[in-house]
């Protein structure tokens, strides 16, 4: 069963990201803090739940968290820093958005929430001084397969999960061929036999090896 609390500290947030090993669409990322006395058998790591079970505790999630927030990070600002610190960007916006400010932070995986605070890139969200010293004022603590083991981090990773996959179904309608409504933009055969046949999107990350070969691309607008 998951914990609910890794700190002692009530205001505890737990923080997680979808999407990173995706060719297209953003990588999005997720903050939660649960109340004290918050219960649920069925909430766990979102790889291992169901789509049907995801949709089902988005909700619950939502209505029964003292807050939380989500964040999208799009493929420019992808491109532009890097997929890992995009990743950890986004948790830290995340942070920033809560109604609540943290006490304490809880990370899945193996990175300090405070790496790479404050990056001056082109795309997206700059941090003020401000921000960036109360991301460095608040502790927080990695933990690797977080999401299978805290009930907060558990939460982040479905909404993160659900928000991203609402948002590939929307893009899907655009640029149908990808079938994004049933990959979600990940590296499938499907997925890359249609960027060969088709090029790429204004959704793709360029950064990534996008073909095995990496043959030649078209690009469409």
């Amino acid at each position: 069963m998951l914990q609910l609390n890794y700190s002692g500290f009530s205001l505890e947030t737990g923080t997680d990201e979808a999407g990173r090993g995706c060719l297209a669409g953003p990588v999005t990322a997720a903050a939660v803090i649960l109340p004290t006395i918050f219960e649920n058998k069925i909430l766990n790591d979102s790889k291992q739940l169901s789509e049907k079970a995801r949709a089902l505790l988005k909700p619950i999630i939502e209505e029964q968290a003292l807050c939380f927030s989500v964040t999208h990070l799009f493929p420019n600002e992808i491109d532009e820093i890097n997929i890992l610190n995009a990743s950890m960007k986004g948790m830290q916006e995340c942070i920033l958005k809560l109604k609540h400010i943290p006490e304490y932070i809880i990370v899945d995986g193996n990175r300090s929430l405070n790496a790479k605070l404050g990056l001056k890139n082109t795309f997206g969200k700059q941090f003020s001084d401000k921000e960036i010293e109360l991301l460095k004022s608040i502790p927080n603590q990695s933990i690797i397969k977080g999401d299978a083991k805290f009930l907060s981090i558990a939460a982040a990773s479905v909404l993160a999960k659900t928000y991203r996959d609402e948002y590939m179904d929307q893009i899907h309608e655009e640029f149908p061929m990808y079938n994004w409504k049933q990959n979600k933009g990940y590296p499938t055969k499907e997925h890359r036999e249609a960027i060969k046949k088709y090029g790429t999107t204004k959704y793709h990350r360029m950064s990534f090896r996008l073909l095995p070969d990496q043959l030649e691309l078209n690009f469409f607008e």
